[in-house]
């Protein structure tokens, strides 16, 4: 299991998200200086924090272990016609990239 990284992951989706320790903190109901030790990697986070954590980033648990590295998208609130357009969009952009 990779937890090496999960510091620097941690830190990566929370800047990305716009989002302080402080305010990662205040709706994980923990203190932002335990947000502060996940990311110092002082601290590995228990199970529900996991669980926590990746519904906030909407990632998957392994995702933030480094167990796998395919980050999910939350495509919950659009209808099937939008889901197809976000499908096809993915599909242009790794032929693009490849």
């Amino acid at each position: 299991m990779e937890i090496l990284n999960f510091g620097e992951l941690l830190k990566e989706l929370r800047s990305k998200s716009g989002l302080t320790q402080a305010q990662l903190a205040s709706q994980m109901g923990i203190s932002k200086s335990l947000i502060s030790f996940y990311e110092l990697q002082e601290r590995v986070p228990s199970p529900s924090v996991l669980i926590k954590l990746s519904a906030i980033f909407h990632v998957s648990t392994d995702y933030l272990l480094g167990i796998e590295n395919t980050r999910r998208l939350d495509l919950s609130g659009l209808d099937e016609d939008d889901i197809k357009i976000v499908e096809l969009l993915v599909d242009t952009l790794r032929k693009k990239n490849r």
